[in-house]
């Protein structure tokens, strides 16, 4: 979905009014991602536009991305499960498919609640394994009235997590400084729907109401490329003033979790990295 408005203006109308996305045109969205289980729950329209995932008691459904990627900027826009959602997680992430104790990976997981509640996104990182990096928000939109773009930027000095174009997460690169960082490892984007009942939704307080499925999430515009390309170079190396002042807003308004601020977990202080510039 192209653009009329700069980088600088799509941060700024983010910042502003949250209509702005971010991405380049897409074709059709099974060019680029293909269903790989659920038994039939996952499905491309005919038209190609729009890869829809459901989830039933028996089972959820995902995809894949056709290729692997060292650094992208991957945009697609989700409709998320509508009215009571509690229960389900709807995601979108990049992960490595090497062995498991040293995998990498970049997610961004939207937790479902009762009807009239917020989603909950949650975002994490994972480099050689080690993870425990959670920082959670609330969005400024109803994110099932409508698709909204939700956008990962991992380059060699970042990655970048950005809803509507607003950044509203960075996780930098202090390899140099002993902090574990995905650079060396291919990863493939994956997108589920599943049921995770058991912690999904204020800690699993409240359940799933089956009565309600099937549960369905939509995903369309799906662009993955090199972040140093064009389409994809918008904050590679790092953020302009406007787009520290976009993410500085976002954090304020709408962060509900923060690894870094846990004390109670990190009673001996926090990761390293929260105190690098």
């Amino acid at each position: 979905m192209a653009s009329a408005f700069s980088s600088r203006a799509c941060a700024l109308l983010a910042l502003l009014l949250g209509l702005c996305t971010a991405g380049a045109a897409a074709g059709r969205v099974d060019d680029g991602l293909e269903v790989t289980w659920g038994d039939g729950r996952g499905s491309v329209s005919p038209d190609g536009q729009v890869l829809t995932l459901s989830l039933d008691r028996t089972s959820g459904s995902g995809f894949r991305s056709k290729d692997t990627y060292l650094f992208a900027r991957a945009d697609v826009q989700i409709k998320l499960v509508p009215d009571n959602s509690a229960g389900t997680v709807t995601t979108f992430y990049f992960i490595s498919e090497g062995p498991w104790d040293v995998h990498d990976e970049v997610d961004l997981e939207f937790l479902g609640n009762a009807s009239g509640q917020p989603y909950t996104l949650h975002t994490n990182v994972y480099a050689s394994g080690n993870g425990s990096r959670e920082q959670q928000f609330h969005l400024w939109f109803d994110p099932t009235a409508d698709f909204h773009t939700y956008s990962i930027q991992w380059t060699q000095q970042h990655i970048l997590v950005l809803v509507d174009g607003t950044p509203i997460r960075e996780f930098k690169n202090h390899a140099d400084r002993g902090v574990p960082y995905p650079s060396s490892q291919r990863m493939r984007l994956y997108g589920s729907l599943w049921d995770a009942e058991d912690w999904a939704t204020q800690g699993g307080r409240v359940k799933t109401d089956w009565s309600r499925a099937p549960f369905v999430a939509q995903y369309r515009n799906f662009t993955a490329a090199p972040p140093a390309t064009a389409a994809a170079g918008q904050y590679g190396q790092q953020m302009d003033a406007e787009a520290q002042q976009a993410m500085k807003w976002a954090r304020d308004n709408y962060m509900v979790y923060d690894y870094c601020a846990d004390t109670k977990r990190f009673s001996q202080g926090a990761p390293p990295e929260c105190s690098m510039a």
